[in-house]
């Protein structure tokens, strides 16, 4: 008799205990993504000039190349809203049949600037009176105009998912929904400045002043995630 009461009251336990550890049935959830996108006018400029000689003597192509690049940050002196930095210096000997063995030495300089004009202005002095040439510049947002506009965007795409989630919920019969687990990204485009190397050695001819167009950037967040399911209809 006390054995039966001691087996009837294990499977008593183990059926409580199977009953408290049953996953609760899974909650209804639709996955919903948005975005929202702002075009902004690019506000800020890259550019790239270098300059480059050869000559027999390493030593004295590397004294044309430095006196050229000495002359260039002291006429960008005269732009201080413009920053200006030295981005590479390289040495390397040239070999071929046509002409004698040589040694080849090119130093790069960048200019990053908000004014254009000046930039315009300065870019055409460099390669008009420096002999400088230009590899390549490109247009961006500055950190500023990004986190602004990515704010802005930012509630756009988040109302647009509210909306879709709402939508979604009304479309599969549940007259509720609450937000899961939701991811909030901004894009990380407009970032990167084109390089066009030129293939052109010693100066140039009188540059025509340099025409600038910014252009735009697309700045766009996305939204995405679980709206859970309430109230079935």
């Amino acid at each position: 008799m006390k054995s039966t009461i001691m087996l009837v009251a294990a499977l008593a336990c183990a059926a409580a205990l199977a009953h408290a550890q049953a996953p609760a049935p899974a909650q209804p959830s639709v996955t919903v993504a948005a975005s929202a996108t702002a075009t902004i006018v690019n506000d800020r400029l890259q550019a790239f000039l270098r300059a480059e000689a050869e000559n027999a003597s390493a030593s004295a192509a590397a004294s044309q190349v430095n006196a050229a690049i000495a002359k260039a940050l002291a006429d960008a002196k005269a732009f201080p809203s413009i920053k200006v930095a030295t981005a590479g210096y390289s040495t390397y000997q040239v070999s071929d049949k046509a002409k004698a063995q040589r040694w080849h030495v090119v130093q790069t300089i960048s200019l990053d600037a908000g004014d254009f004009t000046a930039a315009a202005t300065l870019i055409t002095r460099l390669q008009d009176e420096d002999g400088l040439l230009l590899s390549g510049m490109g247009f961006a947002l500055s950190e500023k105009s990004r986190r602004d506009a990515e704010d802005s965007v930012t509630q756009q795409a988040i109302k647009s998912w509210q909306q879709r989630a709402q939508q979604a919920a009304q479309g599969l019969g549940f007259a509720a929904w609450r937000p899961g687990r939701v991811t909030v990204q901004a894009s990380d485009g407009g970032r990167v400045y084109p390089m066009a190397r030129a293939q052109v050695l010693g100066a140039p001819a009188a540059a025509a002043p340099v025409a600038l167009e910014a252009g735009t950037t697309d700045v766009t967040v996305s939204v995405s995630g679980e709206a859970l399911l309430e109230q079935p209809r």
